[in-house]
């Protein structure tokens, strides 16, 4: 009985239980920080560069996870250089005109330099989106959106671009391969900022890649290796330490991000309220614009001013302020990154503000 197959194991299990040394007598049950630069010739790693232990385990896991082969950068932004990189010189890069600015940042500057061409689409209109995607290179799209949290019909619009012979990457990282797994719909890349709820702590910079197709992830590599943007040995344990945790921390999350939203529904200083049914991102629109959003933000104790999200703790920003953000995403839009915390303190202290906004004091 003990040695009979398991069968497949669950995506909780398998962020807890892969990328770990072998259960071998006096081995650590974790995959320790491998501070190396160099390594003796001869092997598979060569130098400090191009692998390190440390990374290879985070990497195992969120593969594991994706269902492809996970590739470390340091950075989420990185890991995105790494993959435009894959688009030929003039070649068309189709995606949402909502989507994370420094993503948005990096297009515009290629498409500035003539390296690239870019076309903006509305990402909920499928039948446009495919018709963009006539002569493209690449279809990067995020899902949710970032912060309009607008969804995409993955495997329809991955089918229409490959179809059309593009390539198709998905940022994934508000959804988490525990949400969404666009690989198993067919896309060629996933992306993540393994800054947010991979590692989930606000203490670490970090981005990957995964790809089911072995010479797609092979070139990667190759840009990993060319340009540098390696992961650090302790931020990768870090990071691997983190993800054991996502199932948990993105249930109770998510929980208290969907109690919010009923809470929040048809409060009088509100516009709107934008949650996509899943996770734990919710983006509220304040009646009057940036002024009451800009209010808000300090008005709180335990909802914290910042631009990141996916940590345990809760945050939230006006998303206008940042000068490259979309000009159809309204001014008085804040994003909220709903944490672990109780939900009734947090619906407390945000509704304590919006009620100080509404009666205009």
């Amino acid at each position: 009985m003990h040695d009979a197959p398991l069968p497949a194991l669950r995506p909780d299990t398998v962020a807890v239980t892969a990328g770990r040394p072998p259960h071998v007598s006096d081995q650590p049950l974790n995959t320790p920080v491998h501070l190396a630069s160099t390594y003796v010739a001869g092997g598979a790693m060569e130098y400090g560069r191009y692998d390190n232990p440390s990374w290879a385990a985070f990497e195992d896991v969120l593969g594991e996870l994706e269902g492809g082969r996970a590739v470390s950068f340091a950075s989420g932004i990185a890991a995105c250089d790494a993959v435009f990189e894959l688009v030929p010189p003039g070649g068309l890069v189709v995606t949402p005109r909502h989507s994370y600015t420094g993503t948005v940042m990096q297009l515009d500057e290629r498409a500035a330099a003539g390296r690239i061409r870019v076309a903006y689409v509305d990402i909920t209109d499928t039948a446009a989106v495919a018709d963009a995607c006539d002569g493209a290179a690449m279809l990067w799209f995020e899902s949710p959106t970032n912060p309009a949290l607008e969804l995409a019909d993955l495997p329809a619009l991955i089918a229409a671009a490959h179809e059309r012979g593009a390539l198709v990457a998905v940022d994934n990282t508000f959804a988490t391969p525990l949400r969404q797994r666009p690989l198993a719909d067919g896309a060629d890349l996933v992306v993540h900022s393994a800054t947010k709820y991979l590692s989930g702590h606000s203490d670490l910079i970090m981005g990957a890649v995964v790809a089911t197709d072995a010479s797609l992830a092979e070139r990667i590599v190759g840009r990993r290796s060319l340009g540098g943007a390696i992961p650090s040995a302790f931020e990768a344990f870090l990071a691997l330490r983190g993800l054991r945790t996502l199932a948990v921390r993105l249930d109770r999350a998510e929980q208290n991000a969907q109690a919010l939203v009923e809470r929040l529904a048809g409060h009088p200083a509100l516009e709107e309220v934008r949650y996509p049914g899943f996770g734990a991102v919710v983006s509220i629109v304040l009646q009057g614009g940036a002024g009451p959003a800009d209010q808000l933000v300090g008005l709180t104790r335990l909802w914290i001013h910042a631009t990141s999200l996916g940590g345990v703790e809760s945050t939230f920003e006006r998303r206008r302020r940042w000068p490259a953000e979309a000009p159809t995403i309204p001014d008085g839009l804040v994003r909220l990154s709903v944490g672990i915390e109780n939900v009734d303190d947090l619906a407390a202290d945000l509704l304590q503000a919006l009620d100080l906004i509404a009666r205009g004091e």
